[in-house]
């Protein structure tokens, strides 16, 4: 077995043994530990999947799309024909350290503080078993082994939300419920229909249409969009989301917005436009109006907002929206702009749900009419609301700017009024997320302390700069080398542009 092998094996298999040896550490602290170690050293293994086996070569006629760095490829159930198919490639691989840094991140955290409502050691032991289901999802390249990984999420997420979320927390995690099982039938009967007619759940041999017929490739799309659609959220199937946000404890909060919702679009991107291309040529004029469409509503809804969480969720629908439109050009630069959108969102949500908690532990509200006055009384934390918002809003310079500038750029090259259209009013929703940040920046901290607001101290705990010291420098570094991200997704997106157009 090569080391690839054995890292992408480890990957897996720590969080899943962490959560095992989490939930029988007798002591709370000492649990929590264990799963901050646990985390950290799944971490270090996904960091290590870069190393050796990285194919550079460019796509040519012919060759495989999907050509991992690593794989493992193993017979799972013989008699179906499938196969506990696993690999990483530079498509992949961003998110699958996401997802590792941000769960190492919620874990270190609890060590510091754990939200009412349940022990800390079993919060963490979730935390293990949803870190486990996403990077499964990213790592599967068997459409069975995806649609179960897929699944695994569901019932940690819920119980995260349902048991240390907020006043209305079980109302908003049976929402998340329900239409996430909306999504997952969706997504069954997709892999069914492909599976049935190809004879094949492999991704690499089904990626670029698989020999699946036209109407095939029409419904199975149809149905993957859909489900994808759900979990990303995209509009108008987005509604879920923001009680979901406002319910979820800071950790929950972090974990869903920074990678849990990457995995619709990722699926979208690997599964969706992959296995389905046809499918995908169709739908992208479609695709195309949704996603500027959530990215107008989004944004004219947060100017709305008058609660710090339910504003950032529903920017979470714009975000959402540049990466679907990025998609829908079905262009080299389109679907790069949706990777670090994916990358960037994920770094730059996680900070600023981080932050809201923290506002929120601190004044004991969320509420805009409550807060002012933030750089009078925390001008750190202050200073660092405002570093996120602006790095949120697209600042040339840091993570937010390429994914949103990217996707109008790409929908500009497509040309025709259609998508001419589209990348012009998209830019204008760029311009609605800069007045909705700024909104939010002069509500909670210009003006005169708050009653709330008063009652904060200037001083940030140790563990508090630990959790967001990573995701600063990350977003600083995305908008400044933009190719830590574009530069392993080069080939593999050429690859996959290429089969869409064969």
């Amino acid at each position: 077995m090569s080391v690839g092998q054995v890292l992408l094996i480890a990957v897996l298999a720590l969080p899943a043994l962490g959560a095992v040896a989490v939930a029988a550490t007798p002591r709370d602290r000492a649990a929590r530990l264990v799963g901050t170690v646990v985390a950290a050293l799944t971490l270090l293994a996904a960091v290590l999947l870069v190393l050796g086996g990285r194919n550079w070569v460019a796509w040519s006629a012919g060759a495989p799309a999907v050509r991992p760095w690593h794989q493992l490829d193993l017979p799972w159930v013989p008699g179906l024909d499938l196969r506990f198919h696993l690999g990483v490639d530079g498509i992949s691989w961003p998110l699958v350290v996401l997802t590792a840094l941000l769960t190492l991140l919620c874990c270190a955290y609890t060590l510091w503080r754990v939200p009412a409502g349940g022990s800390g050691r079993a919060l963490v032991a979730l935390l293990l078993v949803v870190e486990v289901g996403i990077l499964g999802t990213f790592l599967a390249l068997d459409l069975v082994l995806f649609f179960l990984f897929f699944e695994v999420v569901l019932l940690p997420m819920y119980a995260i939300i349902a048991g240390w979320g907020g006043a209305d927390r079980r109302r908003a995690a049976r929402k998340f419920v329900l239409y996430t099982l909306l999504g997952s039938v969706l997504l069954l009967v997709g892999v069914y229909v492909v599976v049935a007619a190809a004879g094949t759940a492999d991704v690499v041999a089904l990626t670029g249409g698989g020999g699946l017929s036209r109407g095939t490739q029409l419904a199975a799309f149809t149905l993957f969009a859909l489900a994808f659609a759900v979990k990303s959220p995209l509009w108008p199937l987005h509604s879920w989301l923001p009680d979901a946000h406002t319910q979820a404890p800071t950790v929950g909060s972090v974990v869903l917005a920074g990678v849990l919702l990457k995995m619709g679009t990722y699926g979208l991107i690997r599964v969706a436009v992959g296995v389905a291309p046809e499918g995908a040529r169709w739908a992208a004029p479609v695709l195309g109006v949704l996603a500027v469409a959530a990215i107008l509503v989004g944004s004219l809804v947060c100017l709305a907002q008058d609660e710090v969480k339910r504003l950032i969720a529903y920017s979470s629908v714009g975000h959402m929206g540049f990466v679907l439109l990025g998609v829908a050009t079905l262009t080299t630069t389109g679907i790069q702009a949706a990777l670090i959108g994916n990358v960037a969102h994920g770094v730059i949500t996680g900070l600023l749900f981080f932050l809201a908690g923290a506002l929120k532990d601190r004044t004991g509200t969320g509420s805009l009419s409550e807060l002012s006055g933030l750089r009078e009384t925390a001008p750190r934390l202050a200073g660092l609301l405002a570093f996120a918002a602006v790095a949120s809003l697209g600042l040339p310079g840091l993570a937010g700017f390429w994914g949103e500038a990217f996707a109008v750029i790409a929908a500009i090259q497509v040309g025709g009024p259609l998508w001419t259209t589209l990348g012009v009013l998209a830019a204008l929703g760029g311009a609605l997320t800069a007045a909705y940040f700024l909104r939010l920046l002069r509500r909670v901290t210009h003006g005169r302390p708050s009653t709330a607001v008063g009652r904060v101290g200037p001083g940030l705990a140790g563990a508090e700069l630990t959790a967001w010291a990573p995701l600063v420098l990350l977003a600083l570094a995305i908008g400044l080398a933009p190719a830590l991200v574009l530069g392993v997704a080069e080939a593999p997106v050429d690859a996959l542009v290429g089969v869409v157009f064969r």
